[in-house]
């Protein structure tokens, strides 16, 4: 085991050649709203495929990739990331057919490979995606197999892209059968036997495909056999609706169907497919409550719904009579927010108590079996499959202990560890506290804190604080090598449960969201202050990072209170309130965020925080370096560009504004290893080296 020595070493770090910042020219765009002129001079910046765009990329990291090849211990960072990173991965297995799937990764691969056993217990591979592409850079998005294992279907990221292709083999000879279907996004795949596959998609929008608006979804059946061009369209053709998803239930009677207009609160239909040209039957026909069939028993349907429950509850319906004045409860709503799944003949309500796993197992019933004893505080995830199951599969995960893989008996309640990894980390050094702060208003807010035992509470601790707070996203312990290798290096990690969340249901998110959303900024703000006033750090010590609605906190929290944190990182941020729902999906977000369209008061309200138009000059803002890909279609670059243009211009003191472009990758997803490692150790470099941190601790 490779230990440190000491904590990092702090100096008067050699001073970095000043910077020369790229020219970004100023246009003349002005935007009326409301009677209010609002200029956007880099809107340029939004054309993705203009050469000026390319150049000013090009330029803006090589001044980037510059800066950090000045950083003397960032060599030494990398090494030990990898050294970290370097432990066989193996997945949850699965069965299909006569065979057993996982993934593996044997450490530093870019992409983990799915191999499979026959039953006889030889090993091959079945699917690499390593060999997709030279760089990387093609990943596999989503795999499907039909019910009896004989035809698979798997999608391809290329990019790091949301659009997807499909490719369709035959699982048992691993031979391509046809043509692969183009231009999928935002889709699984469900197939109806081994006649063919429903799968959704757009049609694909004029302009650039990474940035142009996407919003009429449609949902489509493949016949095997057949040109995509004479694809069925199911829904979607006289319903405009920005998201639209179609399931096959496991026993091939229904087709569930669930249509939406923002990220919260769905339409539901079911279509009976036993009968010929049989209707498509509504079930919800409203978008105010989040509804999803997860289980059906003949016509007996269940469904995992927050209709008149905040925190969700299971009911069920029968198909005959859907309605929701006909529901039943079958696991009631309780005080803690619920996420069901079904496998081996029960289903399991994992429960978030504090963010914190609780799973319970209960028969077709509705009677509770038993509480399922975890391996320890934090996150469980899994508990899914078939029906027929014998044995099923859960990770368990928290901030200091790598995720491990249990088998569980749903007939006799018994755990056993069926993969745990072998890292080069000492969890029992570190430990992690669940404390809970007050926000400007007076809610108390949850946040772990994370790091080394027997730290010193001087004040003078790096401190990583990382939030989200949005999207009903919830933020759960998990383990993370990068997050290790920064409390190796004397760290602290902190993430606090921030409003606009999912950790305490509906009313956690509500309270979050449109004209509430600066109450996430404030709680941010107030556990950067709780860290500092309890001494974990000081604001010369504090970094604050997020990604995509995290980078719009990040960016609302630096421009409302620069002079709280030493580094700000915001990665693939939202960052023209303005104008995010005029891009690809975008307009899906409403629900979080209304648009400057809706009313005046609205508009007002956004602008006001609104990371690129509140950028002031005379200010000195943190160190600052802004991450996002040039392939990123989910919240496009520009963005990120226009934020660090306007920060570049204004910035006063000697604070670094970089921005680091990563060359063909999207969001995050799917994202090569050699690229995540290299993300991570530039972010910690950076920080470190505006923490005036000059050495780091050997490593033994």
């Amino acid at each position: 085991m490779a230990v440190s020595s000491a904590m990092v070493s702090f100096g008067q770090t050699k001073e970095p050649k000043p910077i020369t910042y790229p020219t970004t020219n100023k246009g003349e765009t002005v935007d009326v709203y409301f009677d209010t002129k609002v200029a956007d001079p880099y809107r340029w910046l939004e054309d993705d495929k203009s050469a000026e765009t390319g150049d000013w990329v090009k330029s803006q990291n090589e001044v980037t990739y510059g800066y950090l090849a000045q950083i003397p211990f960032r060599d030494v960072l990398k090494a030990r990331m990898e050294k970290l990173w370097n432990y066989e991965k193996i997945s949850a297995p699965f069965k299909e057919g006569d065979f057993t799937y996982y993934y593996k990764n044997n450490g530093l691969q870019n992409q983990s490979v799915l191999y499979r056993k026959d039953k006889s217990g030889t090993e091959s591979v079945f699917l690499d995606p390593n060999t997709f592409s030279k760089d990387g850079t093609t990943s596999l998005g989503g795999i499907n197999f039909s019910r009896d294992g004989s035809k698979v279907a798997y999608s391809i990221s290329e990019g790091g892209s949301d659009w997807r292709k499909v490719i369709i083999m035959d699982a048992i000879s691993q031979k391509i059968m046809e043509d692969t279907i183009v231009d999928v996004k935002f889709s699984g795949v469900s197939w109806k036997g081994n006649e063919g596959f429903f799968y959704s998609s757009y049609e694909k929008p004029k302009g650039s495909e990474l940035s142009a608006k996407t919003d009429q979804h449609k949902l489509y059946f493949h016949k095997l056999g057949t040109a995509q061009k004479q694809d069925q369209i199911i829904f979607g053709a006289d319903q405009k609706r920005r998201y639209v998803g179609g399931g096959v239930t496991e026993d091939d009677r229904y087709l569930v169907i669930t249509a939406a207009n923002s990220t919260y609160g769905n339409e539901l239909y079911i279509k009976d497919l036993t009968k010929p040209n049989s209707p498509i039957v509504t079930l919800v026909d409203n978008f105010k409550s989040d509804n999803s069939v997860i289980e059906n028993e003949g016509s007996k349907l269940f469904i995992e719904t927050d209709l008149n429950a905040p925190n969700k509850r299971i009911v069920t319906a029968d198909v005959n009579n859907p309605t929701p004045q006909n529901w039943k409860d079958f696991i009631p709503e309780t005080e803690n927010v619920l996420s069901p799944s079904t496998g081996g003949g029960f289903f399991f309500a994992n429960y978030m108590k504090d963010a914190v796993s609780v799973v319970k197992q209960y028969d077709y019933s509705g009677k509770l079996v038993r509480e399922i004893k975890l391996p320890g505080i934090g996150t469980a995830g899994g508990f899914g499959g078939k029906k027929k199951e014998k044995t099923l599969y859960y990770s368990f995960t928290n901030y200091i202990t790598p995720g491990s893989t249990f088998s569980f008996n749903p007939a006799t309640g018994v755990s056993e560890v069926y993969q745990k990894p072998k890292v080069d980390f000492e969890s029992e050094l570190y430990e992690s506290k669940q404390v809970f702060y007050t926000s400007k208003d007076g809610t108390k807010i949850p946040m772990i804190i994370t790091h080394k035992k027997g730290l010193k509470l001087d004040g003078k601790n790096p401190t990583m604080l990382y939030g989200y707070g949005g999207f009903n996203v919830s933020l759960t312990p998990s383990f993370s090598i990068a997050n290790a290798v920064w409390m190796e290096n004397g760290g602290v990690y902190a993430v606090p449960n921030l409003r606009g969340g999912g950790e305490y249901g509906k009313k956690w998110h509500d309270a979050g969201t449109k004209m509430q959303k600066q109450n996430v900024f404030d709680d941010f703000i107030a556990a950067a202050e709780y860290l500092i006033a309890q001494k974990y750090t000081s604001s010369n010590f504090l970094a604050v990072r997020g990604g995509s609605n995290g980078g719009l906190l990040v960016g609302a929290a630096m421009t409302q209170r620069p002079e709280l944190m030493k580094v700000a990182l915001p990665a693939v941020g939202v960052m023209d309130m303005l104008r995010y729902h005029t891009f690809t999906a975008g307009a899906g977000w409403a629900y979080d965020y209304g648009t400057s369209q809706d009313s005046k008061e609205m508009f007002s309200y956004i602008k006001g925080y609104s990371p690129v138009h509140n950028i002031r000059n005379g200010v000195e803002y943190p160190a600052t370096m802004v991450t996002t890909g040039d392939h990123d279609d989910r919240v496009v670059p520009a963005h990120s560009f226009k934020f660090a243009a306007e920060l570049q211009e204004k910035q006063i003191g000697v604070n670094p504004v970089l921005i680091r472009i990563d060359i063909n990758a999207g969001h995050g997803a799917g994202k090569s290893v050699a690229a995540t490692i290299q993300e991570n150790v530039d972010i910690q470099a950076f920080t470190l080296y505006n923490m005036k941190v000059v050495d780091l601790p050997k490593m033994k």
